[in-house]
């Protein structure tokens, strides 16, 4: 049995990590033009298949956790690898900012530390925004085309976020019907992912990677409910993404597959990105 002394000191580290951790966001909230308010303590308010959520001292602004777990089949394949939260953290932040740049708002509030963001509260809307350029996955089985067949313009797809029901597809009418979004919001949605779309294109081509597809999510500002902005994040979980000249897959298909070298694809694709 750990004697009193050894009990506190085995967790000294771990109260120091917590209080710079604190520091660190409030000093983000503070540099962001936020207002922080002690009495919101850092509590979690989720925890995801890859994500966790903490409040923070501003009830309008999330603490966004990144962790290490790989999932697939609707969380039947789990396993953990190290730094995986890292470079996807990384990698969304590098994406999020691009852009801010080009003018697609996002829930982004700033960078904190190598598995943590802060965020803009918002509700997500329950719609999956799915971008495909190429076929593959879901797509070449339930249509069966052959994957790696070029569509002549790109094809936007929403599915119903429910595990229970397994993310049905869904068109425009069932959103509207089922209280996901509005036709307006529907039709906005669909404009934001192309113009999202067309702008990762360009980007990820720069870094000699080929978008195939992506999922995207959006969410109502805790703020302004009006205004829908786009959240979560983009990276290799959420994008197919082949080399350009070998079309080797650099995603988590790789995961999914069981084709090997997962992590050092993230790994290339956040070097890429970071040139």
């Amino acid at each position: 049995m750990l004697s009193l002394h050894s009990f506190f000191c085995a967790r000294v580290p771990a109260f120091t990590e917590q209080i710079q951790l604190d520091i660190r966001v409030r000093e983000r909230i503070v540099g962001a033009g936020l207002k922080a308010h002690p009495t919101h303590a850092m509590e979690p308010i989720y925890e995801g298949k890859a994500k966790r959520l903490f409040t923070t001292e501003d009830p309008n602004v999330l603490r966004m956790e990144y962790k290490d777990s790989a999932t697939a089949f609707n969380g039947v394949k789990k396993e953990d690898f190290e730094n995986k939260g890292r470079m996807n953290k990384a990698i969304t932040l590098i994406i999020y900012k691009m852009l801010e740049g080009k003018g697609v708002k996002t829930h982004l509030v700033g960078d904190v530390d190598d598995i943590n963001l802060l965020v803009k509260k918002v509700s997500i809307m329950p719609l999956e925004v799915i971008v495909r350029n190429v076929a593959a996955g879901s797509f070449s089985k339930r249509m069966g085309v052959k994957e790696g067949t070029a569509f002549t313009k790109p094809i936007v797809e929403f599915s119903y976020k429910d595990d229970a029901l397994n993310d049905p597809f869904i068109n425009d009418d069932y959103a509207r019907e089922m209280g996901a979004a509005t036709e307006e919001e529907c039709a906005y949605i669909k404009r934001m992912a192309l113009l999202i779309n067309e702008t990762l294109k360009e980007f990820f081509l720069k870094a000699n990677l080929r978008l195939i597809d992506f999922k995207i999510e959006f969410g109502r500002l805790a703020t302004d409910p009006k205004q829908i902005v786009l959240a979560d994040e983009i990276s290799p979980d959420t994008c197919r993404l082949w080399d350009v000249a070998t079309g080797k897959k650099m995603d988590k298909d790789r995961f999914r597959q069981g084709l090997g070298e997962f992590m050092e694809s993230y790994a290339e694709v956040l070097s890429r990105l970071q040139k």
